[in-house]
């Protein structure tokens, strides 16, 4: 008999898992104004609202923390960080950061301005916020396949890569602020990018004489689709084909609240000591110093551990399967998902789930809604919610895409909690004919208004 597949860790510390009545969720979810991020964490049983930072850390992460240095300039963590950093991505100059979104702050300071383009695969909603903020404009050159959410295809993820061109020789050099790559993007349901692809957006970029950067918060799991998908990289390491990847960019942000299996943390890369000194000056400004950057000693040895354990491709193997075996049971259930599934999350389609409620009425955060109370699951909404009004206009824009993410933590939920999941989802479906209408906005934020929304039932 062939022997299953086994996760490559024990379990040494567990905590409780929150059960409540329906009743209650109801009023839960009524007194946080319909907004997942309001709920408290005792409200939910099962938390795939983010696999940001909600990861289980390893014994040996624990253990380097115990070592942690915490001197203000020059710590031993520090430096345990710059080495770890160099040997996956190959950058020889880094900044910590406290988390990805201080990242990009602290990254577009140096390279984005008023009126700017950033064009890349469907920037996530911080990276947009911090454009918009900017007042520049980021432009999406995402390939057209990603907006078919039944057909497979290896490389959903991609550029267009003559979107990109056109984006490049109508505007004028200087009018573009860098280009910005997701590995793997996020916004079209965590689909990876392609090496060839990257390829051939360095050579863009070098055509056009522009930077290239890439947003790496699950850089591993892009490398790990690479392996198993591309043609010529089933023999290569994870690491291998990460430092490749990394070869064709001018630098990267990274959130390793992600990939690197941390609770908090991140970190920019640089190719050139130029771009490096320069965000220096932010760093100091916005972080701390070059040499802590907004994170304790302690949590740079977690990160340097973290990068080790994150790129391991057993651990990976294990990582993607289970969000494989989530998608699996829910397609079986005749759930309209997202496919190909993604590396961290399934996505469901809230559209094809609920057609009876338009646009405007937000269906992806109304089947939230649902998903909470049917079961006390959290997931968040990557919809006209998450897309923010337009900046000009002020009017919502609506994409056509509207889906419910349920992203899943590194190393804490077992595949019974998905069959969980899974169960819970199909009672919805059970019962959606029954779902006539969705939600409305009381008060929002003027930029990533997402996070602190505040709804009402129609």
């Amino acid at each position: 008999m062939e022997l299953p597949f086994i996760e490559p860790y024990k379990i040494k510390m567990v905590e409780p898992v929150y059960t409540s009545t329906r009743d209650q969720r109801e009023k839960w979810i009524s007194d946080a104004r319909f907004n997942m991020f309001n709920l408290k964490s005792e409200q939910v049983t099962i938390d795939l609202l983010t696999d940001s930072g909600t990861g289980a850390m390893s014994d040996r992460q624990w253990s380097v923390l115990m070592l942690g240095d915490e001197s203000y300039a020059g710590a031993s963590s520090y430096y345990n960080l710059k080495n770890a950093v160099a040997e996956i991505t190959g950058f020889k100059y880094f900044l910590p950061t406290h988390q990805g979104r201080a990242a990009e702050n602290v990254l577009f300071s140096v390279l984005v301005r008023e009126g700017d383009l950033v064009p890349g695969n469907s920037h996530f909603d911080t990276t947009k916020g911090h454009i918009e903020f900017r007042k520049a404009i980021p432009v999406d050159c995402t390939v057209d396949i990603a907006s078919d959410f039944t057909k497979w295809d290896p490389f959903k993820g991609n550029v267009d890569l003559d979107k990109l061109e056109d984006v490049l020789k109508k505007n004028p050099r200087e009018k573009i602020a860098c280009i910005i790559v997701t590995i793997t993007n996020n916004t079209a349901g965590g689909q990876p990018v392609s090496m060839a692809n990257l390829r051939g957006i360095r050579g863009l970029a070098d055509k056009y004489g522009v930077k290239f950067f890439l947003d790496s918060a699950r850089f591993a799991e892009n490398a790990w689709f690479i392996k198993t998908r591309e043609e010529g990289y089933a023999d290569k390491t994870i690491r291998e084909i990460a430092l490749e990847m990394f070869s064709y960019a001018d630098g990267m942000t990274m959130s390793a609240k992600k990939d690197a299996i941390v609770n908090m943390g991140g970190f920019i890369g640089f190719r050139d000591d130029e771009t490096f000194r320069n965000a220096s000056t932010y760093n100091i400004i916005y972080e701390g110093f070059i040499t802590y950057g907004g994170m304790s000693g302690r949590d740079m040895n977690a990160l340097a551990q973290g990068l080790y354990e994150g790129t391991d491709y057993e651990f990976l193997s294990s990582r993607i399967g289970q969000t494989d075996y989530l998608g699996s049971k829910m397609k079986e259930y005749g759930i309209p998902v997202l496919e190909p599934f993604g590396g961290h999350a399934i996505f469901i389609d809230a559209k094809r789930f609920l057609p009876q409620i338009p646009d405007e009425e937000f269906p992806a955060q109304a089947l939230c809604v649902e998903i909470y109370i049917e079961g006390g699951i959290r997931g968040t909404e990557i919809g006209t919610l998450m897309a923010d009004r337009d900046p000009v206009t002020r009017e919502n824009r609506f994409s056509g895409k509207e889906l419910v993410r349920l992203a899943i933590p590194r190393r804490v939920y077992t595949d019974n909690h998905m069959d969980y999941v899974a169960a819970v989802v199909k009672n919805v479906f059970d019962r959606k004919d029954s779902i006539k209408k969705g939600l409305r906005i009381v008060s929002e934020a003027p930029i990533l208004r997402h996070f602190t929304v505040e709804m009402e039932r129609i």
